[in-house]
């Protein structure tokens, strides 16, 4: 059990990292930041030198590879951490420095319990990327077959455990406070993140969710998900076909190419929109470093790590409420976010609504250029404030890919309008799946599983288990001792309990606030 001096040190620590490059200034001079977690980033810059123009991206990655998971998904918030954060930030996600290839070769003759040579006829020593987790490098299969080999670097689980642990431990402590902290749910960010980190640490279970992804997409034209060399991979390698392509952010490269980028953008929006509604299970790392356009203008995916899942009642309300807002009808929208019970019922649904219609009108029908995603974004916290809506993280990874999407295809087209895109495939899929026929069929097979259970155990079923609105049962969290809650070990220690909850809370704030989760 790590002790809560080593749990501090750790936070301390980061915090003086940020410091030192400059990272905390923004924290600082944020009037939203509360005035304790202010002095402790002044406490933390004490005798640092600071560069003039803060480098996020070193201090990520000097904190470690849990940071650098979260400094890559910052760098697609440009709204939340600013242009210039973005930017620096996006070196985070394919220019890292690569591990010695000795330990590499290592890794997989170790991992494979046989030669290099027996598994590759051709293997290159240099990385063609390296990431916080794993790097890839180009192989030749001894069958002759161009294929990407991704191999965990060594000791990264190891390295990852410790600092989440601390994060767990800090987010205990912040959540105790109550109030803001409490509603945001840190622990269960924080829950759904390691579940998400421990994912990407097996490369056998990235593996399985390339091939159902592209079991999902194989019948969306222009849009590829590479397959998967079974026989060489395993929990810390992953061998699968090479891409060749142009990257979908290097727009130059696409112009000469002759892609028409308009094309490319809407593409992109409906293959996340047909993950995410209709298969409901979608690539939710879309970054310009993973998604290639090749010669024929196929977008193909690569690095499949983080992945999404939304079960069909969930893909109904998303889709209804993505359709309520391109048509305007918000009185919809906010019944079912009653209906999820994502709004506590003693607010109204006709002020949710109205609500709603006070953030979404500015937006109808304008093109993403136009709009304000920092204004934006501010109206809708202060409804999720206003209305006592506790942060749901089974979603946070659908937002943040939709983030995602939209940036590339912003970038791609910057006329975009994302509603005028969205708005058919979400009419002809709530046609298709909640139409009259579908209604019917749907009921009718319902009725007819509900026929053959036995009537008492369906009743004991549902006392047992009562409905849950809109978001899955939580996973369990780990039982954290609370420092004010030990009784002092020692005699004459320096810190008081009270004290020291002061001193972590703070501190994950400082860290949580540069890694995106204070609200």
């Amino acid at each position: 059990m790590t002790l809560p001096a080593t749990h501090i040190r750790r936070l301390l620590g980061w915090g003086r990292t940020l410091a030192r490059h400059g990272a905390l200034r923004g924290i600082e001079n944020d009037p939203n930041t509360p005035s304790p977690v202010r002095t402790l980033c002044r406490i933390a810059r004490l005798g640092t030198i600071q560069p003039r123009d803060p480098d996020y991206a070193g201090a990520f990655r000097a904190i470690g590879p849990a940071a650098i998971k979260l400094g890559q998904t910052l760098a697609t918030r440009p709204d939340l951490v600013g242009e210039d954060a973005a930017h620096n930030l996006l070196a985070l996600q394919d220019n890292l420095p690569p591990v010695d290839y000795r330990l590499i070769r290592a890794e997989i003759e170790r991992t494979f319990e046989k030669p290099l040579e027996a598994l590759f006829a051709q293997f290159d020593p240099e990385p063609i990327g390296a990431a916080s987790i794993a790097q890839v490098h180009r192989a030749v299969t001894t069958e002759g077959h161009k294929v990407a080999v991704k191999v965990l670097r060594p000791g990264v689980r190891d390295k990852l455990a410790r600092d989440i642990d601390t994060y767990e431990w800090a987010a205990a402590h912040l959540e105790a406070f109550g109030g803001e902290a409490e509603r945001l749910r840190p622990r269960l960010v924080i829950a759904n993140f390691k579940r998400w980190t421990v994912r990407e640490l097996d490369l056998r279970r990235e593996a399985a969710s390339a091939s159902e992804l592209a079991d999902v997409m194989k019948a969306h034209a222009g849009y590829r998900v590479p397959a998967i060399d079974w026989d060489r991979t395993n929990g810390r390698v992953m061998t699968l076909d090479w891409i060749d392509g142009i990257k979908i952010s290097d727009t130059a490269a696409l112009e000469a190419a002759g892609h028409d980028r308009k094309a490319l953008a809407s593409r992109l929006v409906l293959a996340f929109l047909t993950q995410a509604i209709s298969g409901g299970f979608f690539h939710a790392d879309m970054h310009q470093g993973n998604l290639f356009v090749q010669p024929d203008g196929t977008i193909a995916a690569i690095d499949f790590g983080i992945m999404g899942r939304i079960d069909r009642r969930a893909r109904q309300w998303l889709a209804e409420i993505l359709y309520g807002l391109t048509t305007g009808n918000y009185r919809r929208v906010a019944e079912i976010h009653f209906e999820a019970q994502y709004v506590p019922s003693y607010h109204s649904v006709d002020e949710f609504a109205t609500a709603l219609r006070a953030v979404g009108e500015p937006m109808r029908g304008k093109p993403v250029s136009e709009l304000s995603v920092g204004q934006m974004l501010d109206g809708l916290f202060a409804i999720t404030r206003d209305f006592d809506m506790q942060t749901q993280p089974h979603l946070l990874l659908l937002q943040k890919t939709m983030v995602m999407v939209e940036g590339i295809a912003t970038q791609l087209d910057p006329t975009i309008n994302m509603w005028d895109v969205s708005a058919p495939f979400v009419r002809n899929w709530i046609r298709d799946e909640l139409g009259p026929e579908a209604a019917i069929a749907e009921r009718i097979r319902e009725d007819t599983q509900t026929l053959l259970r036995i009537p008492d155990l369906i009743r004991r079923i549902e006392d047992r288990f009562p409905a849950k609105g809109g978001a899955p049962e939580a996973p369990p969290l780990p039982r954290i001792e609370l420092m004010w809650q030990r009784k002092r070990r020692k005699r004459g220690s320096g810190l008081s309990g009270q004290f020291l909850a002061f001193l972590a809370g703070g501190a994950l704030v400082i860290g949580t606030h540069a890694l995106g989760w204070w609200g």
